[in-house]
């Protein structure tokens, strides 16, 4: 589906989802060097709470340059906003 980005003279952007798979991640971390933000994500199987272990089989690694990570930081703090906004605020 073609979508236009905001603003006058703005470039069509056309989203191809024909390759894209979907995955499910509970856990996520993030590293950096200068150069670039990876994001690691992936899902704890542990089934026994209190364990003194606990394995995450990760599944994805994301690796963006910073301005990417901060465009991505910018788009999910405006998605998880209105998600607040309509379903009540989210304490971590």
């Amino acid at each position: 589906m073609a979508r236009p980005l905001s603003g006058e003279g703005a470039p069509q952007v056309t989203w191809d989802d024909s390759a894209m798979r979907s995955s499910h991640a509970n856990v996520c971390n993030v590293m950096g060097t200068r150069e670039e933000i990876t994001l690691l994500f992936g899902t704890n199987r542990a089934w026994q709470p209190g364990s003194p272990t606990v394995t995450v089989q990760l599944s994805e690694r994301i690796i963006l340059n910073p301005y990417a990570a901060k465009r991505l930081w910018q788009l999910l703090g405006q998605g998880l906003k209105e998600y607040e906004a309509r379903f009540g605020e989210l304490k971590v």
